[in-house]
């Protein structure tokens, strides 16, 4: 075969095997890379590791170790440390580890110049700088920074060669000169420079550059300069004298510039030409000194953006006239002892409107891509030859013997594992030729998965595990031989030795059990078409006499879908029934939850089956079918109920169907009598209303609106619903049994809470149900008096400390919600969209909508209500359960009702204004700057605050007025950082 065949368990090809048949090459049997590949190469420089985005320090390290003035001043530091002060060497039970950050510096000078590793790590270095590894920094800011810190470093030097070194080296002078044009008199500013910071913008050459940096400037108008002499402003110019140059001098090319348009920096990717011999002598004030420069080093940074890319190094060695390419980790000599740029001037992003590059002359470079030029100042003098300290070769030598141990321990590591490698190679080749079982010897299965580890030297193998494949007889499994491999009695007892597992399933491992029940289970399968054109046919003929059987007519109906979902969950069940599956064990709570649901579902005739067990009293829900048909229908559902077509109906449900039309009956007369007595508390617009006292009497009675909605839902159907047996005034009452409300507030927002009773009606409502609390209102008035100055008192009487803790409970739950509704709504020239629809307060005064509320299916509860019969179980009210009780006692709407123009946000109590306003931006295309928003008047404004704290509460309408007329904002996703 070419490729393993993974239905055929005798198929043994292509499972691993071709790795280990024939010839292999060593480097095969491991994954150790040769440690000689990070052996430091003759005559060649050490690299350094990029810590992440550090590319930056490494060149300037690079360019740094390769100027051999500052190296030997480095080198010439003393060392804070005590025993390298005394002369006794490195300690060799501890670690050197630098204090300052010239002895960092020296150090690793001196593993660059010495060490036998192909690369260094300047972790400590730059650890000690506090710089981010993981964050590229600005390269020129750097070398100032830098080199301002070294020379600050080293003058607490005695030593004058290593105390002015920086000066030295990098260190010019440069007069800034105004000369007053009425006078002309000359100002001199003299000024120390490190390097000298050119402008490329609109030039093509660097001498071009230099020229501009020092060109005269005009002092005119409002710049004009004020002159000692003259003692008044005149028009003056300024232009910069250099008035002496460093041996190095470092030229910043000013690619990474800040644009105004964007408020961000940019590069600037143009070419500037250059040559590697700079004669400064026309740029000096004085024209008597050697100013012929070298080119030294050329600092690259590849990319198109200010904010991201690559630094690079091209460095000439001073010893050897060599350039050499320093990239992190690699090196690269060019060749010729010539400067080649070449692909660091490509872009890795080129543009259709990319420049050509322009032709360059010999000795003479171009570069879109350098943005550091180093000169060195030409000498005939022989170029240093720097020695490393004593005990910094000390410290480097021993750093070169840990590395040879290293190599050692890789090397032979790499030994090890190729001696285990060839051993396993030949005992591979030997059992698989043993692998396939011949015909009649004794054989087992095993896991092809196992297998294909085994032969797969990157994984161990684990011991054998078969649990995956067995049923749930404990036997090998029909459905999983697609997935086993059967192979020689010798090589499994070999496996097992050496490997351990189980369970072995050998020649009679596999399951007859199984297999006789998948057959069946295909078998009815590929029946089940044919017999339901058999059942149907069958069905059509008319039953006699007592030969035929009940089946339901929903069974009837869905009977061949039900039956071919039994089937395949039997299917499922064979596959998955020892609750494994790829050797991954089921969620036992997933699965028991599954099969309480699958339970909960009725199976075929158990739609006519009463809950006593027995055959249902409703003949409009079954039929007789013939006793060939239900031969049938017996082959899919042997488990389904039998009821013959001479059974009686469940005695029981019979009793209780006969009770049940007489408590319907008994429902109607009561519901009947209580409309006739209770006429005034059948219809809102006769009860008494306290925000009008009405003249005829003095005391009213209080009940819970709750109590009222649920006994008219009973008169009105009172064979749907169950008859209302108590009063639960409770729930009007604190623990401590006062009242909850004020007069004042029964008269506003609580009034939706409460029913007004008549004294009259409160006689007949004490006589019809149990009354838990009596609940009155009196009023006291003078007599002749005047109404408005009328004394209203209650019974019981207001608790007030659980009347605060209620409001301070709802005031709370306000501002502490959780994905509640509030309402945008947009503004247009101060005038909303759309007229504004007032909260309606649905306290069930409309009939119609308890029509509709009375019209859903019997048994099925109003959501709002949570009243029981006969008042057993009654609600408290306290001022934690309050809102509760608003919640499930009351059924009343608040809800703000939506207009067009306006659309619904969930939103949280804690969530900020600026979070709100992203979420608003989606739904209405207005960006978050764009946005004013109001609610009740007051400007939201803080974006930092929550909703909470600005009074938002649910079901608020926030106004929303946009500044100007909004493009579209669909892809703001997209630009929004």
């Amino acid at each position: 075969c070419r490729r393993n065949c993974r239905g055929n368990p005798n198929c043994l090809v292509g499972i691993g095997e071709h790795v280990w048949l024939g010839e292999i090459d060593e480097n095969s049997f491991h994954n150790i890379d040769d440690p000689n590949c990070e052996r430091r190469k003759k005559n060649t420089f050490v690299g350094l590791t990029n810590l992440g985005a550090t590319c930056y320090v490494n060149t300037f390290l690079q360019m740094w170790f390769l100027n051999l003035e500052l190296r030997q001043a480095l080198y010439l530091c003393p060392s804070t440390c005590g025993e390298y002060r005394a002369g006794e060497g490195v300690p060799k039970d501890k670690d050197y580890e630098p204090q300052t950050i010239c002895e960092h510096l020296q150090y690793l000078f001196a593993l660059l110049q010495n060490s036998k590793r192909r690369y260094i790590d300047p972790s400590g270095f730059v650890k000690a700088l506090g710089l981010d590894t993981g964050q590229q920094q600005d390269a020129q800011e750097f070398s100032k920074l830098f080199m301002s810190l070294l020379e600050d470093t080293l003058s607490k030097q005695k030593n004058p060669d290593v105390r002015n070194i920086v000066q030295k080296q990098f260190c010019g002078e440069y007069a800034y000169v105004t000369v007053c044009n009425q006078c002309g008199r000359e100002s001199k500013l003299v000024s120390k420079f490190y390097e000298l910071e050119l402008n490329i913008q609109g030039h093509k050459q660097l001498t071009d550059c230099i020229t501009e940096f020092l060109k005269e400037e005009k002092l005119e108008g409002d710049n004009r300069y004020f002159c000692e002499t003259c003692q008044s402003k005149q028009n003056a110019t300024r232009k910069i004298r250099l008035l002496s140059l460093p041996c190095t001098l470092n030229l910043q090319l000013m690619r990474f510039v800040f644009d105004r348009q964007t408020g961000h920096k940019k590069k600037l990717n143009t070419y500037i030409g250059f040559s590697e011999l700079l004669d400064m002598e026309p740029f000096m004030e004085q024209k008597n000194g050697v100013y012929v420069y070298e080119l030294s080093a050329v600092l690259i940074h590849r990319g198109v953006s200010a904010y991201s890319g690559h630094y690079i190094a091209h460095v000439k060695d001073p010893q050897t006239g060599e350039w050499y390419k320093f990239n992190d980790e690699d090196i690269e000599k060019m060749e010729g002892k010539k400067l080649q740029l070449g692909i660091e001037e490509d872009l890795a992003e080129p543009s259709k409107s990319q420049t050509r590059k322009p032709k360059c002359g010999k000795g003479t470079h171009c570069s879109r891509n350098a943005y550091m030029l180093v000169y060195r100042l030409q000498t005939r003098e022989k170029s240093l030859t720097v020695e490393v300290p004593a005990f910094l070769q000390e410290l480097v030598e021993r750093d070169n013997c840990k590395f040879e141990e290293w190599c050692n321990e890789m090397a032979e590591m790499r030994k090890q594992s190729v001696a285990r490698g060839k051993i396993k190679h030949e005992e591979v080749k030997e059992l698989y030729k043993r692998l396939p079982a011949e015909a009649g010897s004794p054989y087992d299965f095993i896991s092809l998965e196992w297998l294909q580890k085994w032969l797969d030297e990157s994984t161990p193998p684990k011991p054998i595990d078969n649990t995956a494949c067995l049923c749930s007889h404990g036997k090998l499994h029909p459905d999983k031989i697609s997935i086993m491999k059967r192979i020689s009695e010798y090589v499994a007892d070999f496996f097992y030795r050496r490997y351990g597992g189980g369970p072995r399933l050998n020649v009679k491992a596999l399951c007859k059990d199984c297999v006789v029940e998948r057959c069946r289970i295909l078998r009815l399968k590929n029946q089940l078409n044919e017999d339901y054109k058999t059942v149907t046919n069958l069905l059509k003929i008319t039953v006699k006499g007592n030969d035929g059987f009940w089946v339901g007519k929903a069974s009837l109906r869905s009977w061949r879908q039900l039956a071919l979902e039994q089937l395949n969950e039997q299917d499922e069940d064979a596959e998955h029934s020892n609750g494994k599956m790829n050797g991954n064990a089921q969620n036992k709570d997933e699965s028991n939850e599954e099969k309480r649901e699958e339970e909960e579902e009725l199976n075929f005739n158990e739609d006519i089956v009463c809950p006593h067990g027995d055959l249902c009293i409703s003949e409009n829900e079954r039929r007789v079918v013939s006793k060939e048909a239900w031969e049938k229908l017996k082959q899919y559902f042997p488990k389904a109920p039998e009821f013959p077509n001479n059974r009686e109906c469940c005695s029981q449900c019979k009793i209780l169907e006969r009770e049940g039309e007489e408590n319907e009956a008994l429902h109607k007369m009561m519901a009947s009598e209580q409309k006739t007595s209770l006429q005034n508390l059948f219809h809102d617009k006769c009860r008494p209303c306290l925000g009008s006292w009405p003249q005829e009497t003095d005391e009213l009675y209080i009940v819970s609106q709750f109590f009222v909605e649920e006994w008219r839902k009973f008169v009105r159907r009172p064979t749907r619903c169950s008859p209302v047996s108590s009063v639960g005034n409770s729930a009007l009452l604190c623990p401590h049994g006062g009242l909850m409300f004020t007069y004042a507030s029964m008269t506003k927002e609580d009034s939706k809470l409460i029913a007004l009773i008549w004294p009259s009606e409160w006689e007949r409502i004490q006589k019809l149900f149990a009354v838990d609390h009596v609940i009155k209102i009196t009023r006291t008035q003078a007599a002749g008096g005047d109404p408005e100055s009328a004394l209203y008192a209650s019974e019981p009487q207001l608790c007030p400390e659980c009347r605060e803790g209620l409001l301070c409970q709802q005031q709370r739950d306000l501002r502490e919600y959780t994905q509640a509704t509030i309402y945008i709504h947009k503004v247009v020239d101060n005038k909303k969209v759309m007229k504004d629809a007032a909260p309606e307060l649905n306290v069930s005064s409309s009939e119609a909508e308890e029509e509709r509320e009375e019209n859903k299916p019997e048994g099925e509860q109003d959501p709002d209500f949570n009243q029981t019969n006969g008042g057993a179980k009654r609600q408290k009210i306290s001022h934690r359960s309050y809102i509760a009780y608003q919640k499930q006692g009351i059924r009343r709407s608040t809800r703000h009702r939506k207009v067009r123009g306006e659309k619904a946000l969930l939103v949280s109590a804690n969530q900020t204004l600026k979070e709100l306003k992203i979420q608003i931006m989606h739904a209405f295309s207005v960006a978050p700057f764009d946005q004013n928003l109001s609610i009740d008047g007051k400007i939201l404004s803080d974006d930092t605050a929550t909703l909470g704290s600005l009074g938002v509460i649910p079901e608020s309408v926030i106004l929303l007025k946009a500044d100007e007329p909004i493009a579209d904002y669909a892809a703001m996703d997209d630009v929004m950082q």
